[in-house]
């Protein structure tokens, strides 16, 4: 005999989405024995723009190494920032 599973609800924005999903148990409303693999080729991390201050000297050495490496230096940055995040993750 199958149990019945509810009916998800409609959501008026993401943030009510993940509200949601954060407080209630997704067996609940989906069997996940027969969910398929989903695949999203073209998906991309939200981005943030933020604003920055470094000092003259730090930001010419990054475009001196992103130079170097024949990237952006913004990508050099975010290169870097990822490698460090990754690190400091790591001993959590």
């Amino acid at each position: 005999m199958k149990s019945r599973r509810k009916t998800i609800p409609k959501f008026k924005s993401e943030a009510e989405e993940q509200e949601f999903w954060a407080t209630h148990d997704s067996t609940e409303y989906v069997d996940w024995n027969t969910a398929g693999k989903a695949l999203f080729p073209d998906l991309k991390p939200t981005m943030k723009t933020i604003s920055l201050r470094l000092p003259e000297p730090m930001l010419n050495n990054l475009k001196i190494l992103a130079n170097e490496r024949d990237v952006p230096y913004q990508s050099l940055l975010k290169m870097f920032l990822k490698e460090r995040l990754d690190k400091e993750l790591q001993k959590i």
